[in-house]
Formats: C-alpha cells, sequence, structure tokens
C-alpha cells in the first residue's frame, strides 16, 4: 500500500480538495490522530444564544482550513440567514415554490433551469432516478428495484469516488472507463447516466467535452459533480462543456445552507429530479429540502451574482499579512502565501509559516493539537513536522471560512505558541528487548461502535518489521507495521466502491493473543482482539 498515505495522516490537513480529504480518511480522523477531543457527551439544557453550543458541552472552533462538511462547511451569509428566517413564517405549496425558484435560479445562472436539494450528494441522487424513471409514478415506485429498467452509469475512472455512492445507492451498476475507446463501447440501452468528478481530470483526455460528445451521440444524459466549486454563470462552465446537468453544495463556497444543494441544467432532467424528491412519495423523499433551504439557496445565489469577489480576495490576503506578520516576529520563522491553481475547487490563498522544531522547540503537529485542544478552538489547514525524526515544521492557514476578527485570534495564538512554547517531551522510546514472534495465521475479531467482524491476519516478520496481507468481509490488503517487544503497531487498508477502507492498529500481545484499539479514521475507533492460528495434524483434528 501507498506509505504517503500513512505519512500524510498523521499531517492531517495538507491540501484542499474533497478528494484529498476523503482519501486521507477524513478530518475526524486527523483530529482523533492528533489527539485532539473531538467528542463530548453532556447532559444539559440547551440556552439559545451566542453561547448555544457551549451549553450542551460543544465548543465551536475558528475555521482556518475550508469548507469542509465535519467541520460544518461555510457560515451562511446574514441575507441567507434572513431569507430562511422570512421563509420559516409562511405556508406554500412546494411544487409552486420549486417553479418559482426554477424559474429565477435560470434566470440567475443562464442554464434552462435550477432546483434546490438537500446538499450536492442529493442532487445526485435525484438527478439518477431521473435518469432512470423520469416523472414516470409507477418506475417511480418501483426504485430502487430496477429490473426492466435503466441500470447502468458510465464514469471515468478518475471520477470514480466515495461520492459516487450517491448514485450506487439506487442500485446502479457502475461502469468504469479508462480512454476513449472503452467509453465509446460502454454504452448500451441500460446506460442511464454518465458521472464525472469536476477537477483536473474534468478537462483531460476523458473530460466532459470528450465525453459528452460521445453520450449525446448516445442519447445519454452527463452529469458534473462540482460541490465545492465556485458558481460560474452565464454559461456555466461544466454546461457549456456540454453537460446536461451540474450539481453544487450550497454550504461551502456559496455560503448557502448547510443542508442545501444546487442542481443547474437540462429543464427536462431537473424537474424529473424534483418529482422524484420531497414532498412526493418517491426514492428521493428521505432527502427532503424544506422551504427555508429552498429560499436559503436562492438567496445565497442572488449573493453570489451581487457579491464583490475581487474584495474578498484582498480581505483574505491582508488577514493573511496579518498573520505572517505576527508570526514573523519570533526569531527563525518564515512566511510564504501560495495562490491557487486552475481547479475551481477551493480556490482560496493559503499562508504557511515554517520553522525548525527543533530550534524553536515546538512541531507543527504540535501546534495544531495545541490550538485544535485549548480554546479558542482553531482548525489549521495543514500541520508538518514531528519529534523526535522530523523537526522540520509547519501549520497553514486558509481563510476561505474565517471571519472578520478571527485573524487576530490566530495570529495571537500562533505567535505566543512559537515565541514562548510549553515544554514538550519526545515521545517514550520503544521497549527494549527481542521483539515477540507474531509470524503466523490470526483471527482477528473487531468490535465496532455498533456491530462487529471477523477478519484473517496473515502476518510475516522480519525482526520487528511486520508485513503480510488483512483479510476483510469483502476484500484483502497489504499490511505493515512494526513490534517492539510486545507493543504491536500496523496498518492496513481494504479496496472498495471508489475508495479505500482504512486501519490503524496499536496493541499488545501476549502469548497467542493480541489485542488494542484500531483507528477507523472518519468512522471513529474500535477495540480489536486477535488469536493466532493453531495448526494441527490430520490425527489430531480427528481426535
Amino acid at each position: 500500500m501507498s506509505q504517503t498515505f500513512w505519512k500524510d495522516i498523521k499531517q492531517p490537513w495538507a491540501g484542499h480538495s474533497r478528494r484529498d480529504l476523503f482519501r486521507q480518511g477524513g478530518l475526524l480522523a486527523a483530529m482523533q490522530a492528533l489527539g485532539g477531543s473531538v467528542r463530548r457527551v453532556v447532559a444539559a439544557p440547551l440556552i439559545i444564544g451566542a453561547d448555544m453550543y457551549r451549553s450542551i458541552g460543544v465548543r465551536p472552533i475558528i475555521n482556518a482550513r475550508g469548507t469542509f462538511t465535519i467541520i460544518t462547511g461555510s457560515e451562511t451569509l446574514p441575507e441567507v440567514k434572513r431569507a430562511m428566517d422570512q421563509a420559516s413564517r409562511s405556508f406554500v405549496n412546494m411544487d409552486e415554490l420549486m417553479d418559482g425558484v426554477g424559474a429565477r435560479l435560470a434566470e440567475l445562472s443562464g442554464a434552462e433551469w435550477g432546483i434546490v436539494t438537500a446538499g450536492c450528494c442529493a442532487a445526485i441522487t435525484h438527478f439518477t432516478s431521473s435518469c432512470i424513471a423520469g416523472g414516470n409514478p409507477e418506475r417511480m415506485q418501483r426504485l430502487p428495484t430496477l429490473a426492466g429498467l435503466k441500470n447502468e452509469a458510465i464514469l471515468p475512472a478518475y471520477s470514480h469516488n466515495v461520492y459516487d455512492h450517491a448514485i450506487r445507492m439506487l442500485g446502479v451498476k457502475l461502469v468504469i472507463v479508462h480512454d476513449k475507446a472503452e467509453l465509446e463501447a460502454a454504452f448500451n440501452e441500460r446506460t442511464a447516466l454518465v458521472y464525472i468528478l469536476g477537477g483536473p481530470g474534468d478537462d483531460g483526455p476523458l473530460g466532459t467535452r470528450v465525453v459528452a460528445e460521445v453520450a449525446r451521440r448516445k442519447n445519454v444524459p452527463v452529469l458534473v459533480d462540482a460541490a465545492a466549486e465556485i458558481l460560474t454563470l452565464k454559461p456555466n462552465v461544466h454546461l457549456d462543456r456540454g453537460a446536461s446537468a451540474v450539481a453544487y453544495s450550497g454550504g461551502k463556497c456559496i455560503r448557502g445552507p448547510q443542508a442545501a444543494g444546487l442542481l443547474l441544467g437540462d429543464k427536462s432532467l431537473l424537474q424529473g429530479a424534483w418529482i422524484n424528491s420531497a414532498p412526493h412519495h418517491a426514492f428521493g423523499r428521505s432527502l427532503k429540502a424544506g422551504k427555508e433551504e429552498i429560499m436559503g439557496m436562492l438567496a445565497a445565489v442572488e449573493m453570489w451574482v451581487k457579491r464583490d469577489h475581487k474584495a474578498e480576495w484582498a480581505q483574505w490576503e491582508a488577514w493573511l499579512d496579518h498573520i505572517a506578520t505576527s508570526v514573523k516576529r519570533v526569531d527563525g520563522v518564515t512566511t510564504n502565501v501560495r495562490q491557487p491553481s486552475a481547479d475551481l475547487s477551493n480556490r482560496t490563498p493559503e499562508l504557511r509559516i515554517e520553522w525548525d522544531g527543533a530550534k524553536l522547540g515546538i512541531t507543527g503537529q504540535e501546534v495544531a493539537k495545541i490550538v485544535l485542544d485549548t480554546d479558542p478552538r482553531i482548525v489549521v489547514a495543514g500541520a508538518r513536522g514531528a519529534r523526535p525524526a522530523n523537526m522540520a515544521s509547519s501549520v497553514s492557514i486558509v481563510p476561505y471560512q474565517m471571519m472578520p476578527g478571527e485573524e487576530k485570534v490566530v495570529a495571537d495564538r500562533l505567535y505566543a505558541l512559537l515565541a514562548n512554547p510549553p515544554k514538550m517531551e519526545n515521545p517514550p522510546s520503544p521497549p527494549s528487548g527481542p521483539p515477540a514472534a507474531l509470524a503466523g495465521q490470526w483471527e482477528l475479531h473487531l468490535d465496532f461502535v455498533h456491530g462487529s467482524a471477523s477478519h484473517i491476519l496473515m502476518l510475516e516478520q522480519d525482526g520487528a518489521k511486520l508485513m503480510g496481507t488483512h483479510q476483510g468481509e469483502f476484500a484483502s490488503g497489504e499490511l505493515t507495521g512494526t513490534v517492539a517487544t510486545n507493543t504491536v503497531r500496523f496498518r492496513s487498508s481494504l479496496p472498495t466502491d471508489g475508495t479505500r477502507v482504512f486501519f490503524e492498529f496499536s496493541g499488545a500481545a501476549e502469548g497467542g493473543r493480541m489485542s488494542g484499539t484500531v483507528e477507523l479514521g472518519e468512522y471513529g475507533q474500535a477495540r480489536w482482539t486477535a488469536e493466532k492460528h493453531q495448526y494441527r495434524t490430520s490425527a489430531e483434528r480427528r481426535g
């Protein structure tokens, strides 16, 4: 397996893209990897007001990371808040509401039509339902039973990712293509749609222009997932390349409601998507967007057209300059600002602050952990440097979703930590003594937050080094790790649809048994035990 992953998971916030985040197992995993406190169970009454979250034991954070769902995306614009509040004060017919919103979204965007959904993934699901069932109630009621209906979606290989679960949840088979010849051959009478993940590959050999030209000849719609992108309007870049529709997250850079999404494109397909969603009794009924989200999302698009994006960018750069000026007062600290690439997702400048951890007495990961664990809490966008072997340190700051005044808090906290760091100790040395003998087959038992599973470990050993295979319920993957006396650490990953499931085991070995905890990235933590398989002769098996 990739050693880069295991290096990067301990550097939890490096990079900006959605793809980077799900490859690294999510921000929650990163917090846990640094030992951050991410869950706190309390029983206290809710107090509505400025300290609402704290009243139930939840500590808010300053978001110096960007637009990620695990830290609630973005802060809604004031106009969006007012629209949602006002929308809650009247009753309307939902079909009439979406007709009015659809027409206005078309006027604002230049697309044929638009609808509001319960997030970008909901938009993908509703669009898929529309491609399969259209507005035919008899077909709609059969979903996700696809017998006799179109049941395949074509994806360029670069687009196969964890988010295409929004298509697979309808029982649709994904057909992954790697070149133009495979693309041409993939279309048949069962093809419902083509799905493309917006990003660098979107303008490549199997980008939207190429795929849409083939799909148009086959009369198959094309959907682009542009969740974290900025809006491009009149024309929309993806629709201009030939896509039938494009889906956005409402609660990211557009700064609409967190539980909202936007679908723009072909009017007939989008009206079909709406009919397949709530309030209608169809597969998408559970993916409900309320009147508050719908009007809040419309207000966010209205404001996107009116916002002074150049002034916002200048404000972000000014905040980064303030932070840089503050931390550079510490001898040995340097900074640089990285400008974004041509990718439309999470377009923002980023400040990187660098220093020698050995000289200052604190590493980047230690800084990230301290500002996360203490008040005021700050989530940074990158952290590198770990004692004792890697003391070259840095933290990164993304101003994309910071609020006015927070730049001063970030600047003051980072300066204080770098100028006068707390005494940090090197991690304890591994226990001395010969490593436990672990080679062989082990029966692994996992106890999750709910439920359990039985897996198989096939371990090979070269002194303190472990390697081998982790056999899960549905797939197997490579395993690497170490053993120091009886302390065991190893990592593995299992392939699954569009992503991998990652495991990081730690524990102790004693005799023919091992036990400990395993980190599961965004899926939390589990307990594990393993017992060594005892081989018996045929005579012993006969008793």
